[in-house]
């Protein structure tokens, strides 16, 4: 398996719905892009506790489009799912 990189966005403060409208990217080949996954997840961190996990996002359709549609920016918006996730950290 390859190795994996992470991005992080703005922390939201003192919110039960934070929305997120912001840019990652990656150097990658677009001939790799087909062996690559795109994983979403969102958390809820609060000090001295264990972080909660809250949601994923349906990515695979995203992930298509990208690779379809080559040099394109592709915007989506992500409805979350709520589904058991184990940390990976």
């Amino acid at each position: 398996m390859g190795k994996k990189a992470k991005q992080k966005t703005q922390i939201k403060k003192k919110t039960l719905n934070p929305e997120f409208n912001e840019e990652f990217f990656y150097d990658i080949k677009h001939s790799d892009l087909a062996k690559k996954s795109l994983d979403i997840s969102v958390w809820d961190y609060d000090i001295g506790k264990s972080n909660d996990y809250i949601a994923k996002g349906e990515r695979l359709k995203h992930w298509y489009e990208c690779l379809k549609n080559k040099d394109k920016k592709i915007e989506r918006w992500h409805a979350l799912q709520n589904e058991h996730h184990v940390a990976s950290d």
